[in-house]
């Protein structure tokens, strides 16, 4: 590091995130401003049938004011292990319990400006039973697709979620 924190305010405190803001002294003396979007993380699930069909969720998202497809996801609690975020995001937006899961790894979303990390993993052996989506998750669609299928849909711009494509390409690398 070639700086110091001289101040640090945070100056929204959200359900989602809080935003803060550090007043910084390069080494050189020059002074900066960082802005982070202070985000707990969340786990997301590569849910894979017996039939190597991955499950999929259509959902419409505020920010961007569109309905996309992405891999069932969620943010996590306070201190909450990732694996138990899984595990209810998994049941919760899909209604499936998986019979396995495991870690296949953990990506940054937006290092330049967001604490993010987001824990990815593999669902298996899936028993199918009911969700419980929450208010904003009722219009949920649940779609099936081939890794072929998922593949040709990130190449044509059809799913453009980051944390869909790592985990679907995560997902493909481990299950050759």
């Amino acid at each position: 590091m070639n700086f110091k924190v001289i101040e640090s305010r945070v100056l929204f405190s959200g359900k989602v995130f809080d935003l803060k803001v550090d007043k910084i002294e390069y080494d050189s003396g020059n002074p900066g401003i960082r802005e982070v979007a202070v985000h707990p993380g969340g786990a997301v699930v590569v849910p894979v049938l017996d039939n190597d069909r991955i499950i999929i969720v259509k959902q419409y998202r505020y920010p961007l004011n569109k309905t996309i497809l992405e891999l069932p996801a969620g943010k996590l609690n306070k201190d909450e292990d990732p694996l138990v975020c899984a595990v209810r995001e998994l049941e919760e937006e899909t209604g499936y319990k998986a019979g396995r899961i495991e870690k296949l790894g953990a990506i940054c979303t937006s290092p330049g400006f967001c604490t993010e990390i987001l824990h990815i993993y593999l669902a298996n052996e899936l028993i199918p039973g009911n969700h419980n989506r929450e208010e904003g998750e009722y219009g949920m669609e649940i779609l099936e697709l081939t890794f072929k299928e998922a593949e040709e849909k990130i190449k044509r711009g059809e799913i453009i979620d980051a944390k869909t494509i790592c985990g679907i390409h995560l997902a493909a690398k481990h299950l050759l």
